[in-house]
């Protein structure tokens, strides 16, 4: 009797897995005919800690997208207290914010790597203090993000606001 409880216990939980893997949440309907996908983030953030969690999950919807079968196409631009964040100065910083900072780091490190163009907004640097020569590396000064993100969705790319 307890093998025979012990198997339908086992087939319960193997039709859950299934049903659960059946009904994962997917993307289909909004990507139907996508095979790019053009996005801008527009990161002026005052908060390290979610700067860092916000980076994160950008880091996912690269990923996300790549699973659904789209190819990432994505920019991320910095402006206001954002620019802070992604500089090797920390003085501005208290010291429990360091770990949000390497985290921020590391996350555009990994984004870099897969191809992620990074810009800083040259009106934020020179109102927050922030040196082109400390940017973190790979990341470009322009101008003016409000000129390059008009730019960017004049070309087609979505404009994501992260604040």
């Amino acid at each position: 009797m307890k093998i025979v409880s012990s198997l339908f216990l086992l087939l319960a939980l193997s039709l859950t897995t299934l049903s659960v893997q059946a009904d994962a949440p997917t993307d289909a309907r909004a990507l139907e005919g996508v095979d790019q996908g053009r996005v801008v983030f527009d990161l002026n953030n005052n908060d390290p800690e979610l700067m860092a969690l916000y980076l994160m999950v950008i880091r996912e919807t690269f990923e996300d997208l790549t699973d659904q079968g789209v190819e990432p196409d994505m920019i991320l631009t910095f402006r206001g207290r954002a620019v802070t964040m992604v500089s090797e100065d920390r003085e501005r910083f208290e010291l429990t914010e360091f770990d949000h900072l390497d985290a921020i780091e590391d996350h555009i490190a990994a984004l870099q790597e897969k191809g992620v163009h990074m810009e800083s907004c040259s009106v934020a640097t020179r109102l927050f203090g922030v040196d082109h020569g400390e940017l973190l590396p790979g990341i470009e000064p322009v101008r003016n993000t409000f000129v390059s993100l008009t730019g960017y969705q004049a070309q087609g790319y979505a404009v994501i606001p992260i604040y």
